[in-house]
């Protein structure tokens, strides 16, 4: 088996896991400038090929979002592959390091918080949905 194809397929079924969850994939600087500058609530997946993107933020992100409050935007990069609209994202969340899997939520454009690869990783796709809920409940209106 070629591993340039395997690799593709992999990165294939990753885009479509999360585009099918609902969230707008950004691959340009352009899209994340125009995406991340809306008002209201963003929430932003730093998606990548690694077991626990697979295993539990990706299942987290598809999830998290069936619940009473929930952000006004979904929207997706992927470090790794859309180098530049991913490093034009995390231009966005200022004071935090760069990391993937992770979640940054945005209000108005600033970061408001961010759950970093290490409050995902060793944890279940569960637990990080109740990580999740807990900033849309503090930050989030009733849909």
């Amino acid at each position: 088996m070629d591993f340039n194809l395997f690799m593709n397929d992999v990165v294939d079924a990753a885009r479509k896991d999360i585009r099918e969850a609902g969230y707008q994939e950004l691959t340009t600087t352009e899209d994340v400038d125009q995406a991340l500058t809306k008002e209201g609530t963003t929430l932003v997946m730093v998606n990548s090929v690694c077991g626990c993107a697979g295993g539990i933020a990706r299942p987290a992100a598809a999830n998290s979002i069936h619940y009473d409050k929930r952000p006004d935007h979904l929207v997706t990069v992927f470090a790794g592959q859309d180098r530049e609209a991913t490093e034009k994202a995390r231009a966005y969340f200022e004071g935090y390091p760069p990391s993937s899997p992770s979640f940054a939520f945005l209000k108005d454009g600033k970061i408001v918080t961010m759950l970093e690869r290490h409050e995902i990783e060793g944890y279940s796709a569960m637990d990080v949905i109740g990580k999740l809920q807990q900033v849309f409940d503090k930050h989030c209106e009733e849909v």
